[in-house]
């Protein structure tokens, strides 16, 4: 026999290799034998395996703003995509417009303040027009922030104009001391003494490509906050997971909140203290990218940290299956130039004169530095109590996955700040209303629909493989007692390798198709799964 091996060829591997299968075939056998024993297994019940992804809340215009309703169903008919990108990128970028100027106190006495900003998530596979749809609902942002620049550029052209005859005056002084010093050493003289020019500001309201660093130079300058725009989401994100990353990642969860400050100690690049980190994120994604991503989220992973969850205004739609259509017409010139009538009216409001909100005091009867806020309408506070009332205590229940318990937890900032988006964009001033706090308590709904569909993509990208090897069990490619060593080495489509394998046992195994039992193999012990006699038909 071992002249045999040898004229083989056969490796120590091989050898290895096939001892392995000769006592797991053993233990098959000794399975089989015992007939009596499979039948005296508790079987559990077989569920079914999941479809599909789960069902979302279709979008509805009436979420929007009134004067935006006609400029989002043109851009959504234009441009052929699911209005829920439209919708989502609108949020986002009243956020932007209104950033840390105000705020919103959803508690009649407590100091308790959210902002404006908004972190967007848009899901949807390659060609499904996601990018169109973002950047035809930016543009309003975008020519505020070429006009700023505009501006700037005029600014700092003034500015180094009078700097210079700063200088000379500084310059002149210095000669008229120094020649009246010559004459009389005891001469009285005096020098130009003014305070140093500041240069102007380049107000921002739109990033694209930026390092944490120069973010932070850009946030120091606008403490009313900026908007991150990447066409890719996930990059960014995993980008945050590297190591050596970790300031960067602390600082966009800083920016989340808008609520503080940061400081920066570096040996080379000194002291930097920015008054407010206020980020409003809007991106998009694929779906195989989002899901591979919160998997990390949901198992403990580097993105298990609630960043990911801070994306409260998360889409993923269904794509219509209707067939194309060549939708070529001019855009709604109307409700393109109200829609940035809207946005223009928001930038250039004064919190205090125009939305009449009021000014944070200290413990001194002095305003305390803080931005100005709203409170909520005795209307509205009656129904975000109700609301956060079930909501909390749904939340302290135990039945959520805790990745999506964090998620929802993030809903107290999402639903008062979209009540003040909501209710500034429709032209509300003083007190919140409930017409304003309805309207974001229809977008809570429809986003939580949203997000059970992005974290259980989770497992329906188990599932599949899943769905493949019990495909494998009912052809009688396996045989009763197999272990994953047996799946993988097969090389099956959706079963190539040893994670894989391993994911689709486990969610047969959690579905009743299979069950786990530990074999002794005279070695350690091996798991091997015994087959659900129903698993077969």
């Amino acid at each position: 026999m071992s002249n045999f091996l040898e004229d083989l060829a056969l490796t120590d591997d091989d050898l290895r290799a096939a001892r392995e299968r000769s006592e797991i075939n053993r233990v098959r056998k000794n399975f089989l034998a015992k007939g009596a024993a499979a039948s005296g297994i508790a079987w559990p019940d077989i569920e079914p395996l999941p479809d599909s992804l789960k069902a979302v809340e279709p979008f509805a215009m009436a979420l929007l703003p009134d004067s935006l309703r006609p400029w989002a169903q043109d851009i959504a008919n234009r441009v052929q995509c699911p209005p829920d990108f439209i919708g989502a990128t609108i949020i986002g970028a009243l956020g932007i417009a209104i950033g840390r100027r105000v705020g919103v106190r959803p508690k009649l006495r407590d100091d308790w303040t959210e902002y404006a900003n908004q972190w967007v998530c848009i899901v949807g596979r390659p060609g499904v027009m996601k990018s169109p749809a973002m950047s035809a609902v930016l543009a309003p942002v975008k020519r505020l922030d070429m006009e700023a620049s505009q501006r700037f550029e005029d600014e700092l052209a003034l500015h180094e104009s009078e700097a210079k005859i700063h200088k000379m005056r500084q310059d002149a002084a210095e000669k008229k001391a120094m020649a009246a010093l010559k004459k009389n050493p005891d001469a009285a003289v005096s020098l130009h003494e003014s305070e140093p020019l500041e240069p102007p500001k380049l107000t921002r309201y739109l990033v694209n490509d930026a390092t944490v660093e120069k973010l932070g130079e850009i946030c120091a300058d606008n403490p009313q906050g900026v908007g991150v725009f990447r066409d890719e989401l996930v990059s960014l994100l995993k980008g945050l997971d590297r190591d050596g990353q970790e300031s960067a990642r602390g600082f966009y969860l800083t920016g989340w909140n808008g609520n503080d400050g940061y400081v920066v100690d570096r040996i080379m690049r000194g002291h930097q203290r920015i008054e407010a980190v206020c980020l409003s994120l809007i991106g998009s994604t694929q779906p195989g990218r989002l899901s591979e991503y919160l998997r990390s989220a949901i198992g403990g992973g580097a993105a298990d940290d609630g960043l990911v969850q801070r994306f409260g205004v998360l889409v993923w739609p269904d794509v219509p299956r209707e067939t194309w259509e060549n939708v070529d017409c001019w855009p709604d010139a109307e409700a393109k130039h109200a829609a940035h009538a809207v946005f223009k009216r928001l930038i250039d409001a004064d919190p205090v004169e125009t939305w009449q909100a009021e000014i944070p005091v200290g413990p001194d009867g002095e305003p305390d530095g803080n931005p100005p806020f709203l409170r909520l309408s005795p209307e509205g506070m009656e129904i975000f109590v109700d609301w956060r009332t079930e909501h909390e205590n749904a939340l302290r229940g135990g039945d959520l996955h805790p990745a999506m318990e964090s998620h929802l937890a993030k809903y107290r900032k999402l639903v008062p700040s979209l009540a003040l988006v909501l209710h500034l964009a429709n032209g509300g001033t003083g007190p919140i209303t409930d017409y304003a706090m309805n309207q974001a308590l229809a977008w809570a709904a429809y986003l939580r629909s949203h997000a059970e569909r992005a974290y259980g993509s989770v497992l329906v990208a188990e599932v599949s493989g899943a769905k493949a090897l019990l495909r494998r069990i009912k052809a009688g490619d396996l045989a009763d007692g197999f272990s994953a060593r047996d799946v993988y080495r097969n090389q099956w489509s959706g079963l190539e390798n040893r994670e894989a394998a391993t994911k689709a046992i486990g969610v047969l195994v959690e579905y009743g198709y299979l069950v786990a039992e530990a074999a002794e193999t005279g070695g350690r012990a091996k798991s091997v799964y015994r087959i659900h006699p129903g698993a077969r038909k």
